[in-house]
C-alpha cells in the first residue's frame, strides 16, 4: 500500500463522486476482515490506514500485567513502557503487530474494496438515471429470452419485459429492436432492474405523445385511455383551443400520425373519440364507430341506458362485447345497449 492509493481514492471521489472517507472505512472494515481471516487471531485487533501515505498498520489491545499468562491478550510492564513510558499496570494499550506480509495482502483487499464501491456507485447512478425516466418509452435491443420474460439491453443496463407485460399477438426474437414503457425501478443487491411494457395504456398515451405535437404542447390533451392491448384501443382527446380539432391532430394528415402508432403496436386498432363533459353525448362518441339513438343517464349508479338502430346493435356491442366494454372502461359508466326494437317493446304498455 501506498500513497498512490491515496491519490486514486482522491480522484475516484473527484470523478465518481464517491466519498474519500467512506472508501478509507470500507478498506479498513475488509482489512480488519482480512486479517483475522489469514492470520486466525482471537485478540482484539483493529487495522489503521494512513491518510497521508497509505501505509497499513495493525494494532493488538492488550492488557499490562505485572506477569504474562496470555502473550496474546497481555503484555509485560516492562514491554508496554517501551511504548509508552506513561502506562501502568492494568491498563490497555495499543501494540503493533503488523505482520511482515500483510503488505500484499492489505493492496488486493484494497483493490477488491475499491472494485465493489464503484460497481455500488455505477448502479446508485443508473438507479437515479432510470428512477427519473420512470413514465417515458425507451428504445432497446432484445438480448436474451429466458422463460417467456424478455430482456431488454437499454444501453446501461437491462429493461425486464415480464409476460404480463408482453402483447401476445407479438413474437419477439433476440436482436429485435424494441420500444417499451417504463412503469417501474426497483434497487436490488444485483443492481437496479427496469421493468417496461408494452401492454401498459400510458405506453399508448406516451406514443401519441411522441406522434401529436398538439398533445406534446399541451393544445390538446387525453382524457382517458381504454386498451386491450393487441387487439383494440379507444383514447378521448380534449383540444384547449377551440379551433384545434382534436380528434383531428391525433388522425394526422392523411392518418399519418394515428397509423404510425398503429404501426408500432403491430396493427392495434385505435379509436380516437372526442371527449364531452355532458356524459350522454360523450357515451355516445365513446360508442363509435356505431350510430347513438338515445342515452338515459342514471346518475346515482352512473348507468347509462343506450338505444342504437337495430342493424347497428352488433357493432355497438362488438365482437365479444368488446367495443362495449372499452367505451365502459374509457367513460367509467355502465352501459347497457338495446337496439331500437328492443326498447320498443320494452316500452310499449301491458294489455
Amino acid at each position: 500500500m501506498s500513497n498512490e492509493l491515496m491519490q486514486a481514492l482522491k480522484e475516484l471521489e473527484k470523478e465518481r463522486g464517491i466519498p474519500q472517507e467512506a472508501l478509507i472505512e470500507a478498506i479498513k472494515s475488509a482489512l480488519n476482515t482480512a486479517y483475522k481471516k489469514n492470520f486466525g487471531t482471537t485478540q482484539n485487533v483493529s487495522v489503521e490506514l494512513n491518510k497521508m501515505t497509505g501505509e497499513v498498520q495493525v494494532y493488538a489491545q492488550k492488557r499490562v500485567a505485572q506477569q504474562v499468562k496470555d502473550s496474546c491478550m497481555e503484555i509485560s510492564l516492562e514491554e508496554a513502557q517501551m511504548i509508552d513510558p506513561t502506562c501502568e499496570e492494568d491498563t490497555i494499550i495499543s501494540v503493533e503487530i503488523t505482520p511482515s506480509n500483510f503488505g500484499r495482502i492489505a493492496a488486493q483487499t484494497a483493490k477488491q474494496v475499491v472494485v465493489q464501491k464503484l460497481r455500488e456507485a455505477e448502479r446508485t447512478l443508473i438507479y437515479e438515471e432510470f428512477s427519473e425516466r420512470e413514465g417515458e418509452v425507451v428504445t432497446g435491443t432484445i438480448q436474451r429470452i429466458e422463460s417467456k420474460t424478455v430482456v431488454v439491453n437499454l444501453g446501461r443496463t437491462e429493461g425486464i419485459m415480464l409476460p404480463s407485460d408482453q402483447i401476445l399477438s407479438e413474437r419477439y426474437e433476440v436482436g429485435q429492436r424494441v420500444k417499451g414503457y417504463i412503469y417501474e425501478v426497483k434497487n436490488t443487491s444485483k443492481g437496479p432492474s427496469v421493468f417496461i411494457s408494452r401492454t401498459h395504456p400510458y405506453f399508448l398515451k406516451r406514443l401519441f405523445e411522441l406522434e401529436v405535437p398538439e398533445i406534446y404542447e399541451g393544445l390538446v390533451e387525453i382524457k382517458s385511455i381504454a386498451r386491450e392491448a393487441g387487439s383494440r384501443s379507444k383514447i378521448s382527446v380534449h383540444s384547449i383551443d377551440d379551433k384545434i380539432d382534436s380528434v383531428g391532430a391525433c388522425v394526422g394528415p392523411r392518418g399519418i400520425r394515428v397509423q404510425n402508432i398503429v404501426t408500432e403496436l403491430n396493427g392495434e386498432k385505435i379509436d380516437i373519440i372526442k371527449y364531452h363533459r355532458d356524459p350522454d353525448k360523450f357515451i355516445a362518441n365513446a360508442l363509435s364507430p356505431s350510430k347513438v339513438l338515445l342515452v338515459w343517464i342514471d346518475g346515482e349508479g352512473k348507468k347509462a341506458r343506450v338505444v342504437v338502430p337495430d342493424y347497428q346493435l352488433s357493432l355497438a356491442i362488438g365482437k365479444e362485447g368488446q367495443n362495449a366494454r372499452l367505451a365502459a372502461k374509457l367513460t367509467g359508466w355502465k352501459i347497457d345497449i338495446k337496439s331500437e326494437s328492443q326498447a320498443e317493446e320494452e316500452n310499449e304498455p301491458d294489455d
